[in-house]
């Protein structure tokens, strides 16, 4: 879920599609094509997130996960889910003519022996058009000493994650006419891109979110370049 950049840049998720063909497809739609065989495209994830301040702290702001995700996922469009869930709205993508707005639902856990756990759930009455997501990500958090923090603060949280992700998508017959390399390289793109962008966009805003509630100067000498 989190990445991160020295150099933060605006990316525009909801205009992130790549136009690698133009196809017709007036002969199928997404409901006929839900009934075949998806194609898999997976991804594994890691990176890491430091905050400048004590693992207590740092873990008492994830906990009050309702009061930060909404407006940190902007502009990302967030409805909340009972008590630890969220309905995202990833933005639009697309490649060969074929575009989809994902659609997610996301449960962050309490934590178990240090460990947060995020995992796909079901949204109530929204039904995927065409793709199926499974998201399993965990976080754990490694405190250590800051001696060149540029704060008062001497204390330091790596917030380490990792990240596996499946999506199946339901192609129609136009892209089944593709060869299956393609598609399957061109998807494993597309996802990679969707990730970057998502976790980067993410990433600074809950680090900037979460040294401002603290009162404590955003350290833009800890954001790594990637």
């Amino acid at each position: 879920m989190l990445s991160q950049n020295r150099e933060y840049q605006s990316l525009e998720v909801k205009e992130a599609v790549v136009p690698v063909a133009s196809v017709a497809h007036t002969e199928d739609t997404l409901e006929q094509a839900t009934g075949r065989t998806p194609t898999k495209f997976y991804g594994r994830y890691h990176d890491s997130m430091e905050l400048y301040a004590s693992a207590s702290l740092v873990g008492e702001y994830l906990n009050a996960h309702s009061s930060w995700f909404s407006r940190c996922a902007e502009p990302m469009k967030v409805q909340p889910l009972g008590e630890n869930g969220y309905a995202l709205g990833i933005g639009r993508f697309g490649s060969f003519g074929y575009e989809v707005e994902p659609k997610v639902g996301l449960e962050l856990l309490p934590p178990v022996d240090g460990i947060y756990r995020i995992h796909t759930i079901p949204i109530p009455g929204y039904y995927p058009p065409g793709y199926d997501v499974d998201y399993n990500a965990s976080m754990r958090m490694v405190e250590d000493v800051a001696n060149d923090a540029p704060t008062s603060i001497n204390e330091i949280t790596r917030v380490e994650w990792e990240l596996d992700l499946i999506v199946d998508i339901h192609f129609p017959k136009f892209i089944q006419r593709l060869p299956k390399s393609l598609v399957q390289s061109t998807g494993d793109r597309l996802l990679n891109q969707i990730v970057r962008q998502v976790s980067k966009r993410l990433t600074h805003k809950v680090s900037q979110d979460f040294h401002q509630c603290l009162g404590i100067d955003f350290p833009v000498k800890s954001q790594k370049k990637r």
